[in-house]
């Protein structure tokens, strides 16, 4: 099989490699879409990963074609997406199903084979998310991990109905965010951004989006809102962590929800703002799988299976895996602007 394997940074190449046999509990997944994700363009060309050569991808979703056991034999044509972390089970986060958090886990595609590959070994089907909606691109599964990001940040935030929101940042996960906010009954809601075509890509979706290079953005959605309950901060900038702070009320909550840049600073007087107005800073990670005391996953899986969870009018760009560098190389070097680019093998 064909699969796109990091050998070292900078060297992300398309490998003919040995097909996988499931054993025992494994399951082979057939891929049909994996996500290009933020943190893949760092990995492939400045940071690396643990272990090498590896198939990057965890944004993933296909069919169940093999099963290492005939007691899931009837997993074998159904569609799912992937929850990516192997979690140890041992530690403390993982007793207490904060899989996310665990102490010692493993990750399909970074530290395992992931998706960008015709097909991925799956450890069990604990792992699978399966649909129950025949009709459902599997594309669109493919976006269940980062719909489910910005489910959790939601939850983080402990957001009600009638309450106020601001998201920082209309990347594909701010998107989401909004309209999770509309379907968890937010009053008003409202996305930040500085790219012109971020910009118009989310107002063509009737998202109420300002325009963070406006002196008067922040004074403008103030006056719009009358007061904002809770801040979901998805840039990591400097400018974006400020604003967060400013804007939200006193005693509201600031979700922080992108991962920190390199000189990532908070003024002096906003430091004073968050002391003053007594304001909840919540970090994220990820997102919540356990069964108990809610499942983050399968909601997600299930409000895109009904079509109450619009995602797929986010994928602005697909590559077959003959094509998946040249994709990463424009994203690296600034040369397009995407919302969601995905592998997606043709196949849905």
């Amino acid at each position: 099989m064909k699969a796109m394997r990091l050998h070292k940074i900078n060297q992300f190449t398309l490998d003919e490699v040995e097909k996988p046999r499931p054993q025992g509990n494994e399951i082979l997944l057939k891929v049909q879409a994996c996500g290009i994700c933020g943190s893949d363009i760092p990995r492939v060309y400045e940071l690396g990963t643990r272990v090498y050569p590896v198939t990057l991808g965890h944004e993933f979703a296909g069919t169940v074609c093999e099963v290492g056991s005939d007691k899931n034999a009837g997993l074998i044509g159904r569609k799912a997406a992937v929850f990516p972390i192997i979690p140890c089970m041992k530690c403390e986060s993982c007793q207490t199903g904060n899989y996310a958090e665990c102490d010692n886990y493993q990750y399909l595609g970074s530290r395992n084979d992931g998706g960008f590959a015709e097909y991925c070994l799956i450890p069990s089907k604990w792992h699978l998310v399966l649909s129950s909606n025949q009709q459902m691109p599997v594309e669109n599964l493919s976006l269940v991990e980062p719909a489910t990001v910005a489910q959790h940040a939601l939850r983080k935030a402990k957001l009600t109905a009638g309450e106020n929101i601001v998201i920082i940042g209309a990347g594909p996960i701010g998107i989401m965010t909004a309209r999770w906010a509309k379907l968890f009954g937010a009053s008003k809601i409202a996305l930040l951004e500085i790219d012109d075509v971020k910009l118009a890509f989310a107002k063509e979706r009737s998202i109420d989006v300002y325009d963070t290079k406006d002196e008067a953005c922040l004074s403008n959605v103030l006056k719009q809102f009358g007061r904002v309950d809770t801040v979901i901060e998805g840039t990591g900038t400097s400018s974006g962590v400020n604003m967060a702070v400013q804007l939200c009320r006193a005693f509201g909550r600031v979700v922080l929800m992108g991962n920190p840049h390199r000189n990532t600073k908070l003024d002096l007087q906003n430091h004073s703002l968050i002391l003053r107005k007594e304001l909840e800073l919540l970090g994220m990670w990820n997102s919540y799988y356990a069964e108990l005391p809610f499942n983050e996953w399968k909601y997600t899986v299930q409000q895109i299976d009904c079509g109450d969870l619009e995602v797929n009018d986010l994928i602005t760009h697909r590559a077959q895996l003959s094509k998946l560098k040249q994709l990463f190389d424009q994203i690296h070097n600034r040369e397009i602007t995407i919302c969601k680019a995905i592998y997606f093998a043709g196949d849905n």
